[in-house]
């Protein structure tokens, strides 16, 4: 059972970052978004769910290792020192489990990967990658690295440019087309010659557009809605040429489409760095000179901070240079902090759907380097852990917030997996390999 042409047994991945299942379904209905339609009108078609934190680089992460947080070692967007409490951007090197690539590669099989999220600066792998967000270098953001030339002079753009596209909706579709043209354009690159068996690209526009302007695209009633649905019209085009190229693939093959998370219209952001020192818990030195600024901490001042988006960090001395108390006594802290979290409201509503112990929802070598408590916030409020804030609740530019449900996924062979690290297994499992 292998390619007739090729002797391959083929996978082909789409990613549609931050594309909700229930607002795809929803699009869909009206014909407007024909290929997205075959994909989510499919039976073939579910919404699974996130890992925690429901961030991107968590998630892909957890999707290209076929594990969760506690068995790769990415927990978030940002990672702390413990040593000076300043915080730093994750990137490639924060993944602590082999990925699909790699084993792939040791059986002797190859990948092209577009536009991955996490995976800067690329790494060598047995294939083509081209990494995506956080990239902001060309030449280190793809191997092998004559890539960089060859993408340079297709006028390459790696990431849109969403923060003056925040305020200037015109702006932002300028950005997030100049992203596609790219992608389509690697596409029609790496894919004819066919010298791969895994072959995946992500499209983040969507993601780009959500956080901004998530009702202007999901509420038809709004004034900018023709505007977006006219983008998402040339991103389902793009969408389609993916589905004819794999139609045209002999078998054995199959598709996977998914989302790293989903999304929903912003309530308000709740920080928890206010919140935690309105409880006399945390003691800023001074506020902070921007919003990651967390040397701002008084060390020995604080028993707990929080960073984005809701990772909640107890003080110890086992864990940080100038911790204040030792673990036994984070222990008893961290229930008290759970109990009174759970009580958190907006305008008489309960703000969180869950406080996890990392013990609970991780497995693996490296939950111990998981934040103390990981909160989970009912859909369309975004937890924040800010250092500049003075105010705990407030909208500040972002009108969307990810999801930990209801994240788009789509299997041509009717897999039916619960959570975005299951989906990953399923492709170790393809290839014969155990994640």
């Amino acid at each position: 059972m292998h390619d007739q042409l090729n002797g391959r047994t083929r996978l082909v991945v789409l990613g549609l970052d931050g594309l909700p299942f229930s607002l795809a379904q929803s699009l869909c209905r009206d014909g407007s978004l024909p290929n997205l339609a075959t994909l989510a009108l499919s039976p073939n078609a579910r919404a699974i769910r996130a890992e925690l934190p429901e961030l991107s680089p968590v998630n892909w992460a957890s999707f290209i290792t076929g594990k969760n947080p506690g068995g790769h070692g990415v927990f978030g967007f940002s990672q702390i020192d413990p040593a000076s409490y300043a915080q730093s951007l994750v990137d490639s090197s924060a993944i602590k489990a082999s990925t699909i690539f790699e084993r792939m590669g040791e059986k002797g099989l190859t990948s092209k990967v577009l536009n991955l999220p996490g995976a800067y600066p690329a790494k060598p792998i047995p294939g083509m990658m081209v990494a995506g967000f956080v990239a902001h270098d060309l030449q280190k953001a793809v191997h092998p690295p004559f890539l960089a030339s060859i993408l340079a002079g297709e006028d390459y753009v790696l990431e849109a440019d969403t923060t003056r596209g925040a305020k200037d909706p015109d702006y932002l579709l300028s950005q997030v087309r100049a992203t596609l043209r790219s992608r389509a354009r690697a596409l029609e690159l790496f894919w004819p010659d066919l010298s791969w068996d895994l072959f995946m690209l992500v499209l983040t526009e969507t993601d780009r557009l959500f956080h901004f302007f998530y009702p202007a695209v999901a509420n038809p009633q709004h004034a900018l809605h023709g505007a977006f649905l006219e983008f998402l019209a040339e991103w389902d085009r793009l969408i389609g040429v993916v589905l004819e190229r794999f139609d045209a693939l002999k078998g054995p093959k199959r598709l996977i489409v998914l989302a790293d998370h989903g999304f929903t219209e912003c309530i308000t952001e709740v920080d928890l760095n206010v919140w935690l020192m309105s409880q006399g818990i945390l003691t800023l030195r001074d506020r902070g000179t921007n919003e990651y600024d967390s040397q701002a901490i008084a060390p020995h001042e604080s028993a707990a901070f929080a960073l984005d988006p809701g990772r909640i960090f107890i003080n110890v001395k086992e864990r940080f240079a100038r911790g204040v108390f030792h673990q036994y006594i984070a222990d008893k802290l961290k229930d008290e902090l759970k109990a009174s979290l759970m009580e958190l409201s907006h305008e008489g509503k309960p703000i969180m759907a869950a406080v996890h112990d990392p013990r609970d929802i991780y497995s693996g070598p490296f939950t111990f380097k998981a934040p103390d408590l990981i909160c989970e916030a009912r859909p369309g409020y975004a937890l924040t852990g800010k250092f500049d804030r003075l105010q705990l609740c407030g909208l500040h530019g972002r009108f969307g917030v990810h999801t930990a449900g209801d994240a788009f996924y789509y299997d041509s062979q009717g897999a039916a997996p619960a959570t975005v690290s299951e989906a990953g297994r399923e492709m170790f499992t393809y290839f014969g390999l155990e994640a």
